[in-house]
């Protein structure tokens, strides 16, 4: 009889950092996936020929370049310099195994213009996003965020964060809509209008987490993998591995056993068994587990030009607000190139996804394809937003979300940070790391 304290199930990012964590703590892990690839439903696709069959797409020709130098993230999301992430990466030092590139810029559509988000104290007295009176405001807004704790009531004015809601706190700084707008959703990355009636304390913690990450670069607060986001969770799988953990890919689940409600172990292979305490997974391993809370669209388009208005970036950020669309939800598009080692030379990767509203997802996208313009290839996909029936305690079934549509990591990592707490019961700390990371050049993190 095999006994491990913990089965992971599945090797997308939130799986094998999960897995990570649990070797470090001295945890005995097996960690089994019925896919011969690291990723899961996040996974990178290459050789470029893979992508077309994936999508049952002719191709590609040959302008496309050698189909080995693509990698392409089916799920893109960039990440916050001074997010947790970053710090989950310094933490268990799995920065040994990434070489990570700053973003080159960050920006929001307005009245049908792509517009900068300001980066710099210049670019925020050039930007067009503002007036000048609502720029000394948006300054004071700023300030106040900067030296906001949520503990220390001298940073409040006088405002509770508790009691105080969002839509408050702009009013109590003079924001017209347009500033609260490319606020909420640019910077604290809100990605629909609830925030406004709930206590500020969350924006503004945003907020300050977003200029923090600034401080790091001078061009975004974004960061993203070199080769693409596969060496994430190869990066948690190499550090489980460090601690002992066990992997078994291209191997099928067969079962998941249960004895009195609770998990006692996985069988594979028929009848081979491997016993648990706990057991970790995505949600294609427990479908029953599941209900579904929405539908994503996710288009990756394949370009051989970088986007318009974005001052020729190999790399960026566009986030379509929803009023701008008169919609519920925003449009996200996430833009990667040959500079990051994804696709051929001079070849880009951009990504169009939001939450669909509507039986005819391709139209809710359009306005963000056309400032993409024009496309080489496409590839569409649309797939369900499913979470967990329950928290996982009764049964020791821990089951993650599937990813929304958002284009950075922000509530990933706190849906790690949840189940971590919920499987080992305290809280997790990321504190510093005897390694740091090297900096070849000032593009480089």
């Amino acid at each position: 009889m095999q006994q491990y304290d913990v089965i992971v199930l599945g090797t997308g990012l939130k799986e094998c950092i999960l897995s990570g964590l649990m070797s470090v703590n001295g945890k005995k892990v097996l960690h089994i996936d019925r896919n011969p690839h690291y990723g899961g439903e996040s996974a990178s696709v290459s050789p470029l020929e893979e992508l077309y069959r994936k999508f049952r797409v002719r191709g590609p020709n040959n302008s496309m370049g050698l189909g080995k130098e693509w990698n392409v993230d089916l799920i893109p999301k960039f990440f916050l310099a001074n997010g947790q992430l970053v710090k989950l990466l310094l933490h268990t030092e799995v920065t040994r195994y990434l070489d990570l590139k700053v973003i080159e810029g960050s920006y929001v559509y307005k009245a049908g213009k792509v517009h900068k988000v300001p980066a710099t104290e210049a670019e925020a007295l050039a930007s067009d996003l503002m007036g000048m009176f609502d720029k000394r405001r948006f300054k004071k807004l700023l300030l106040f965020a900067l030296n906001f704790e949520e503990r220390n009531p001298r940073t409040h004015q006088d405002m509770d964060p508790r009691r105080i809601t969002t839509r408050d706190l702009f009013h109590h700084f003079d924001l017209g809509p347009e500033v609260m707008e490319f606020t909420a959703h640019a910077i604290a990355l809100h990605s629909n209008d609830s925030y406004l009636d709930e206590p500020y304390a969350d924006t503004v913690k945003r907020v300050k987490l977003y200029c923090e990450s600034l401080t790091h670069h001078s061009t975004s607060p974004y960061l993203y993998p070199i080769y693409g986001l596969a060496e994430l969770p190869q990066g948690f799988a190499r550090l489980s591995a460090e601690y002992g953990g066990t992997y078994m890919v291209n191997k099928d689940v067969d079962e998941i056993v249960m004895e009195n409600g609770k998990v006692t172990a996985v069988k594979c292979d028929g009848e081979k068994l491997f016993h648990c305490k706990q057991l970790i997974c995505d949600p294609s391993y427990v479908p029953s587990r599941m209900r579904k809370v929405g539908r994503v669209i996710r288009v990756i388009c394949l370009l051989n030009h970088p986007i318009k208005h974005t001052h020729e970036a190999s790399s960026c950020q566009i986030i379509l607000p929803q009023t701008q669309l008169n919609r519920k939800s925003d449009i996200y598009i996430s833009l990667v190139s040959y500079s990051h080692n994804v696709c051929a030379d001079g070849m880009y990767i951009a990504t169009v996804s939001t939450t669909i509203e509507t039986s005819n997802p391709e139209k809710e996208v359009r306005p963000a394809l056309e400032l993409i313009e024009p496309i080489t290839q496409k590839f569409v996909s649309i797939s369900n937003l499913l979470v967990p029936n329950d928290d996982g305690r009764k049964s020791q079934i821990f089951v993650s979300s599937s990813y929304d549509a958002t284009s950075h990591f922000d509530n990933e990592c706190e849906e790690i940070m949840d189940m971590y707490h919920r499987i080992t019961g305290t809280k997790l700390s990321c504190g510093g790391s005897q390694r740091h990371m090297s900096q070849d050049s000032d593009d480089d993190y």
